[in-house]
């Protein structure tokens, strides 16, 4: 698996991302009162907002909840939020029935087993660098980067790469 799979990511059309572990290192820090802080990448963050400004939709699915993740996710205008999901795949039949969507147009990123049915069902699946190995060997690609470290945003600009719109949203910058 040393060549990304750019016929796949081409086709992308909604990317679905795990969080813990994905879009944070995975450490969950508790403090008094059910105080619970989650740590996320700003780097990540862009990447996010440059994928959706290239045209592909975001969603995450994740088996926990937190009001950081809500409002996280509505400064970055992701609407597709699906939290408390213990069975990650009915999240996701809706989900793709209420885009139209095929599993083809589809990219998932996820750093645990409870990702394994939806790693095997998608289109494009991907993992991080610090996923357990027995993950690592069902996905299309692997990170450089480990999660809450950026991966997110290594993903988001090799999906926008292979799909050619990288580089006009780059010139934006400048």
């Amino acid at each position: 698996m040393t060549t990304f799979p750019t016929e796949k990511a081409k086709k992308i059309r909604l990317f679905i991302l795990d969080v813990d572990g994905v879009l944070t290192s995975g450490r969950v820090y508790y403090g008094p009162n059910q105080l619970r802080l989650l740590d996320f990448h700003v780097h990540d963050g862009l990447g996010m907002k440059l994928l959706q400004r290239s045209g592909v939709e975001l969603a995450i699915i994740t088996a926990r909840s937190s009001d950081a993740l809500t409002e996280r996710m509505q400064e970055l205008g992701v609407t597709h939020v699906f939290q408390n999901q213990h069975n990650k795949l009915t999240a996701y039949e809706s989900l793709k029935e209420k885009l139209s969507l095929t599993d083809a147009e589809i990219a998932y990123v996820g750093d645990d087993l409870t990702d394994l049915a939806l790693l095997k069902r998608v289109g494009f699946s991907a993992t991080v660098a610090n996923a357990p190995k027995i993950l690592q060997e069902h996905v299309d690609w692997i990170t450089s980067c480990a999660g809450g470290s950026g991966a997110v945003r290594e993903l988001c600009e090799a999906i926008m790469h292979a799909q050619n719109t990288l580089t006009p949203l780059l010139h934006s910058f400048l």
